[in-house]
């Protein structure tokens, strides 16, 4: 019987063998994650925490972790949902090439403004305006289906950061995609981040008409906790 056993293990096939590798390799509970912000460090060292973790075995950074005073999480993650099938250096080429549109824009705007006071108003740079966009693009609730007595409610509930940054950067991408195919993406990217940042278009209607359909849904709210 054990031979047998040994025998269906030999004759197992390759594709079995990395994820049993991966399994074995994955960090264990003790691991913590890693801290490679110069800022995070700073703060760690003012409150005395990096002394508790100084004896800690630290998981290693991901290759797209970096340090740089030009790195931007936001931005990074950004051009990971613009990248299809692996091409992250077209990705990274169109959202610098959008980048491009809206400092142009912007800076038409500048010239174009009569007061100084209008000048203060206009912000230059596109990756505060692409933060600010994430920012007005953000919802607050969703609903989610839950089945109570056969039927089934569509349920609002609260939604977690991560959720809703992805939301708002995922419905800011279709926006851009659902215009005409004859407009490059970095035009049409410029022109959905610069209303979104100043509280129009598309993006703000569709979060609107969510949190309209979480208001309407709301006598079911309770159906989260029973």
């Amino acid at each position: 019987m054990l031979k047998r056993l040994f025998f269906k293990a030999a004759l197992r096939p390759a594709c079995y063998q990395p994820l049993m590798v991966a399994n074995m390799s994955q960090y264990g509970p003790q691991f913590v994650e890693p801290v490679f912000k110069k800022e995070k460090l700073r703060e760690m060292e003012e409150t005395g925490e990096i002394a508790q973790i100084a004896h800690v075995p630290i998981k290693a950074a991901r290759n797209n972790d970096s340090c740089s005073v030009f790195h931007d999480d936001l931005v990074s993650q950004f051009t990971n949902y613009v990248m299809k099938k692996g091409d992250k250096r077209l990705a990274r080429d169109l959202v610098e090439k959008g980048f491009e549109n809206i400092k142009r824009l912007q800076l038409e705007r500048y010239h174009l403004a009569e007061s100084e006071e209008e000048k203060a108003k206009i912000e230059l740079n596109p990756r505060v305006l692409l933060s600010q966009a994430v920012e007005n693009c953000r919802p607050l609730l969703q609903l989610t289906p839950i089945k109570r007595g056969g039927v089934r409610y569509q349920v609002p509930v609260p939604i977690t950061e991560k959720r809703s940054y992805f939301l708002a950067m995922k419905w800011l991408l279709e926006a851009c995609r659902e215009k005409e195919r004859t407009v490059h993406f970095p035009e049409k990217m410029a022109w959905e981040v610069l209303d979104a940042a100043a509280n129009q278009g598309k993006v703000l209607k569709r979060k609107q008409e969510l949190h309209r359909q979480c208001e309407a849904n709301r006598a079911y709210a309770h159906y989260r906790w029973s």
